[in-house]
């Protein structure tokens, strides 16, 4: 994994992870094109949601027993042709199909990433990773401020049009650089989908792990969510565009990040994730006091992204660091885990801003805090400690 090779990964399912939020800013806009209600627009990212949970447990654990160089071009374009699909919907009812094959589809970014592993060195594994997985984060901070940006230039279907053009140019980069991948492991579909299971049900640092990076997307998307809520209206009462741009803030969290994964390397996963955690705690105890002050709002929008990007690499390092054979599936596992994180969060959000606005928000994020901080103290000196895996041939 050379550092040109590692950019490509990241760049490469950022631009894959992407896919799931283009619609996000462009609900209203998408909705008075096809004559259809916000309503029925909102389901558009549901359903891409819901093809992207499919995708994740039906096709990424085909990584352990497919050459993966074939499987990650073949999706990349794949989706490419969903995305084709999106921009010349007809209609709505065309448009949700299209956007369920988008989110089917868009997985080569969870293939890459245990891909990443595999092809790095112990003693840069962690960096490799962690590069890879700031990516992916970036491309889902960014997508909302690049979607706005290009709809505004060229209309919501540009967007679409533009994304298939960028996927297909990734996917031709990645099959000239890769070689072809020997399969790992030769297993029946249906019994490799049963030891996805497996691997929870068998592996206690698995569940563990799981427990943290679950209630660290169900505070990221928590706070996401919210934070719409509350620059929406007063006293900021920002219109859509500029508060697409607080994603700006994020993106510079992912980038500080990006290293995480050298303590890994170190040997310092368990002590930074606690740290981790500890600056996720003082970041939403800050955010109660910033209803009122945007300079408080960016701090926390930073240090919050910091915080628990920060841990995410931290966790899938170490998840995948279990199991040479069985990484591809161990991301699947780490992936759905925290696409029910996020539907959490994201839920959560809607219903504690109606009882109670930002400071119950703020109040469920300090509780999610706590509760990680206790997972990490009891499992750091056992369940939590991950040991070294045999290298790779």
């Amino acid at each position: 994994m050379t550092a040109g090779l590692t950019l490509l990964f990241a760049v490469a399912g950022g631009a894959a992870v992407g896919n799931l939020y283009w619609a996000q800013p462009l609900l209203d806009a998408i909705a008075a094109d096809l004559h259809a209600s916000a309503a029925t627009a909102g389901w558009l990212v549901t359903a891409t949601q819901l093809g992207y949970a499919a995708g994740i447990l039906l096709i990424v654990p085909l990584g352990d027993v497919l050459d993966r160089r074939r499987l990650v071009v073949v999706m990349m374009l794949a989706s490419a042709a969903a995305l084709v699909l999106c921009a010349l919907a007809p209609s709505m009812a065309f448009l949700l199909v299209a956007v369920s094959l988008l989110g089917v589809t868009t997985v080569a970014g969870q293939i890459l990433t245990p891909l990443a592993g595999d092809l790095a060195d112990t003693a840069h594994r962690g960096r490799v990773v962690g590069t890879v997985v700031a990516g992916i984060l970036t491309g889902i901070l960014a997508s909302r401020t690049i979607s706005g940006l290009v709809a505004a230039a060229g209309g919501w279907r540009a967007v679409y049009a533009v994304a298939a053009v960028a996927v297909v140019v990734l996917a031709g980069l990645l099959y000239r650089v890769l070689p072809p991948l020997a399969p790992k492991a030769s297993i029946p579909y249906a019994r490799l989908l049963a030891s996805v299971g497996a691997a929870l049900v068998n592996e206690r640092s698995v569940r563990w792990t799981l427990a943290l990076s679950t209630a660290g997307f169900a505070a990221f998307t928590l706070f996401w969510t919210s934070l719409t809520f509350l620059l929406a209206g007063p006293p900021f009462n920002y219109p859509v565009a500029v508060i697409g741009l607080f994603g700006l803030a994020g993106i510079a969290g992912a980038v500080t990040v990006q290293r995480a994964g050298r303590l890994h390397d170190r040997g310092w996963s368990l002590p930074a994730t606690g740290i981790a955690w500890a600056l996720a705690l003082a970041s939403f105890a800050l955010a109660e006091f910033a209803r009122s002050s945007v300079v408080i709002v960016i701090a926390v929008v930073f240090v919050l992204d910091v915080a628990i990007q920060g841990q995410s690499v931290l966790n899938q390092t170490r998840l995948l660091s279990l199991s040479h054979e069985a990484r591809s599936r161990l991301n699947t596992v780490y992936v759905t885990a925290n696409f029910i994180g996020g539907a959490i969060g994201s839920a959560a959000a809607a219903l504690l801003w109606s009882a109670g606005g930002w400071t119950a928000v703020a109040a469920a994020g300090i509780a999610l805090s706590c509760f990680a901080l206790a997972v990490w103290t009891i499992g750091r000196k056992g369940p939590l400690a991950v040991p070294k895996s045999p290298e790779s041939p």
